[in-house]
This record gives structure tokens, sequence and C-alpha cells, in this order.
């Protein structure tokens, strides 16, 4: 491995990224782990052989943050339950930011305009619903929110020297880096994104049916001319926010040793470190957040949403025209809110950021199900936690006590995949290539149909259920999904038990 990440992964320019104290790039304050104690954390961390009970600790799947909340509608929005009243109001007032609704420029409500030119959605919220992932849109007359298509071109950029394996691209020279299907008045949304599916029955042993369904995406309406030939797109639906701070804690080394690019050991999984640069740092920094891996840290992921989604000037990214392009004149032209100097200041997407970094996971259910736990050793016996790892412990941390030394259960390695042609977008983003993709995280995965109403997985939402989520797996994931579809009907529905008890 170490040759891997000295040869393979790092150049010189991108060394200092991965210098000790890990996680450093992300935390200023990290307190090392002593020899004793990492000794400790591989024992508690190694996957556990036992299924006939729970494993201590299991019910709290984020550590001592884990939120109590009763199931409902708004149990992705509770705070870490370590957190100290003092901070509890910076949590609130985050919640406020995320939550507000923008409107245009001029207005009388100055803190809070700047809306767009253009934009997907009006606020944080709308995208994130109740901080649940998003729902792609089931009517023809129902508008994509939640839902959108990243835009880009292949190109040529001084990354590949600092990041090896770096597939550089760039936005569309006219539609930029995603597609907006909003606008403010007096200027032209960019156009409509289409859908259309096609539907793929799998018989399954027993005789059950499950028809998935495969998508094909195009724009219509475009307003300002034609994409460029070479552009290529991709869908993304919105992503729950929960647990984003413990992943950020998660020391870079113990994500690295999960990484096995050459498959050394045969397993037939080969997950690789996304590689992206860091626009808050300025240098590379292992990507950790999005469908792709490809953003560092929380704030810029909000900052990024800011500007993209709202079309909002943040410290991070200060174009108040947001992802207007040359080539759209009356947007570059429209009045924005930058006064005195950003739509979204420093104090407020700290706030943002805060909020977001500590949205609380809940606690497991029905754990000790009988059920749930013969689903769990047959997810482990399918080979499934070869990327969905179970367990990590976060790094101490002097400033974020909500996230400091927590055994944390969110079933992924945040590596990236080859997923198959089937999921494949057939667009790069840092190092990934067009059939990577990161793991995504699984906890809070069977409380989606109570916060997101709709049953809606994987990057595009088109497995309406877990089963079909599953069945979509390729590429690397291919023997394992082939493990679940062979088994009989009372086993393949105990592993959705224990998907569901996350």
């Amino acid at each position: 491995m170490k040759t891997f990440l000295t040869g393979l992964l790092l150049t010189a320019a991108a060394l200092p990224a991965f210098a000790d104290p890990l996680p450093g790039d992300i935390h200023l304050d990290v307190i090392p782990r002593t020899a004793a104690e990492a000794e400790r954390i591989a024992a508690v961390t190694a996957p556990t052989d036992d299924f006939s009970k729970a494993e201590p600790f299991e019910l709290n799947q984020g550590g001592a943050a884990t939120t109590d909340f009763a199931v409902s509608p708004d149990v992705f929005s509770q705070s870490s339950a370590n957190m100290s009243f003092e901070r509890e109001m910076d949590f609130k007032v985050g919640n406020g930011l995320f939550r507000k609704l923008w409107v245009s420029s001029p207005s009388s409500t100055t803190s809070s305009d700047g809306l767009g030119p253009l934009y997907n959605a009006r606020g944080c919220q709308n995208c994130h619903l109740k901080d649940g992932r998003g729902r792609r849109p089931i009517r023809e007359d129902e508008p994509t929110v939640s839902l959108f298509l990243r835009i880009s071109v292949p190109a040529t950029s001084p990354l590949t020297d600092q990041i090896e394996g770096y597939l550089a691209t760039a936005p569309d020279p006219v539609y930029g880096g995603q597609l907006q299907n909003f606008s403010v008045a007096g200027v032209p949304a960019e156009g409509q994104m289409q859908m259309e599916y096609e539907d793929i029955p799998v018989t399954l042993p027993g005789g059950e049916v499950v028809t998935l369904q495969k998508p094909t995406y195009s724009i219509s309406d475009l307003a300002y001319g034609p994409l460029a030939e070479d552009a290529m797109i991709s869908p993304r639906l919105t992503l729950q926010m929960i647990g984003l701070g413990l992943l950020e804690a998660i020391p870079e080394a113990d994500i690295l040793a999960h990484a096995d690019p050459d498959d050394a050991d045969g397993d037939g999984i080969s997950g690789r470190p996304n590689i992206v640069w860091s626009k808050e740092f300025d240098r590379p920094m292992l990507g950790r957040f999005g469908h792709k891996a490809g953003v560092p840290t929380i704030r810029q992921q909000s900052a990024d949403a800011f500007s993209g989604d709202l079309g909002l000037s943040t410290p991070i990214n200060p174009s108040a025209s947001g992802d207007c392009t040359a080539a759209q004149e009356a947007c570059r032209a429209a009045p924005d809110g930058a006064s005195p100097e950003f739509e979204v200041d420093e104090q407020s997407l700290d706030l943002v950021t805060f909020y977001s970094r500590n949205l609380a996971v809940p606690q497991r259910r029905d754990l000790d199900d009988p059920t749930v736990l013969h689903g769990k050793e047959l997810f482990y016996a399918s080979g499934c936690t070869s990327c969905h790892v179970p367990k990590f412990v976060t790094a101490r941390l002097k400033d974020q006590p909500e996230q400091s030394f927590q055994l944390i259960w969110p079933y992924t390695d945040l590596l990236l995949h080859d997923m198959g042609e089937g999921l494949a977008d057939n667009r790069p983003e840092g190092r990934a290539t067009g059939r990577e993709w990161r793991t995504p995280p699984l906890w809070g995965i069977g409380l989606t149909k109570w916060v997101s109403v709709r049953d809606f997985y994987l990057h595009d939402g088109r497995a309406r259920s877990l089963a079909e989520a599953i069945l979509w797996h390729g590429g690397e994931a291919q023997a394992a999904r082939d493990a679940f579809a062979g088994l009989q009907k009372p086993d393949r529905d105990a592993i959705i038990a224990f998907l569901e008890s996350l």
C-alpha cells in the first residue's frame, strides 16, 4: 500500500495534502493516536463473525452523536446528540439559513436577495427534502428540483501534472457545469431535462419478478443554442445530509488503507481514492463527498451548492452570477445581491457548514431481530462489506467535540468502484472514470420512505426499492449482486430487512 500511495497516487506537489498528522488537510487540531490506541481501534473495527446477536454499540451507529428521535419525517433533521447547549444555537441559525428561500435582486430583503440569475432551487431544503435525499419526478408536469444534470466537456488542465490519473474536464462553454431549469425574470432558463425509461424484468428464484427502469436523459428547450458536440451529461439526485461531519472526521489513512487499485488480494474489488482540487485549501485533497467523491470538504460542498444550484456567491465561489457563462449575456448583466462583498458571507457559510456537519445519524431499529441478524450475516457473506465497510473510529479533534473519537457504522469505504456499464454515466470527475462511483453510506437508508416519502435510490433515483438498487450493481459489485439474486426469497427479504434497520 505504501508503494501505491507514494508511487501511483501522489506527486511532489500533492504530498503536503497527505502529511501527518491525519487528517491534517481538514482538521488542524488532531490529536495523534498512540500505538496502543491504534491497536485497540483495529480490534473494534474488525468485521464480526458472530451474527447471533447485535454487536456492542451497534445501536448508536453515529457514536455519541446518534439521535434517538422518534421515527418521523423529521428524523434526519436533528442535531448531534452530544452537542452542548451553547453550540446548539449555531446549529439552529444554520438550519434557518439552510431553509431560507432566496429572492432575486434587487429586493427590499437585502439579506435574502441574489438568487440566480440561473438556478435549480430557491433554497437548500428544496433539494435536500427534510435533510434527506431528493425525489425524481414521476409525472410529466412535475418540475425537476432535486434531480439535475451535470455538464462537462473534455479538456486539458494543469491538475493532470499535480494529480496522477486526473481526468480533466471543463464546463460546457455555453451552459456551464450544470443545467439550470429555472431563472429570474428577464433571463431565459437554460432548458428542461427529459427522461425516458425502458423496463427490464429480472426473474429471481421462486418466480419473483423485479422490473428495473433503465433511464435515458436528454435536454429540451435549450435557450442558448446547442450543447458542445462533445458535451457529457450526468444526472444527480441530491443525497441525504446525515452524518457528514462524521465522514469528514474519518482519518485519511483509515480510508486509504482500504484502497486496492490493482486488486492485490484477488477479491475482485479495486477501490480507489478520488483526489480532487480543494478550492478552500488550494491543493490536492482526498475526495469524500458527492456521488463520485468529487468534493473534499463539507464547506466546499456547501459553497459549490450555493453557486451551482442557487447562483449565490461565497468566499469560495465569488462569482455573483453563479454558473452563468460569458455566452449568457443577460445572465451576466442581471442585478446581483453581492453587497458589500458576497451574497452568502463567510459567517453564513460557516453556519451552514456547521449545520450540515452536525445533522445526526438516527439509532438503529430492530437490530436484535432474528431476521435482521440473518440478513446481516448474508450481507457479509455475499461480499457487500468489501465496499460497504461497516465501522470506523473518527479522529480525536480538539475543535469538533461532536465528531471526535467516535465509533461509527456508516457502511462505506468512501472509495471509487467500477459499478459496470449499467450504471455508467460516461462522465469523469477528478480521478473517477465514467464507470466509477463512490460507495454511498448506508446509515439511515431504511428511513428514506419516512423522510423523502418516495423510495428512490442510486445516483439518479432510478431504483424504486432497495432490491432494485442491488440488482443494478455490476462491475466490481457483480459477484455480490449475483449472490443476492441467487438467494431464495426469504433470504433476500432478510437482507432487505437488515438494510431497512440501518
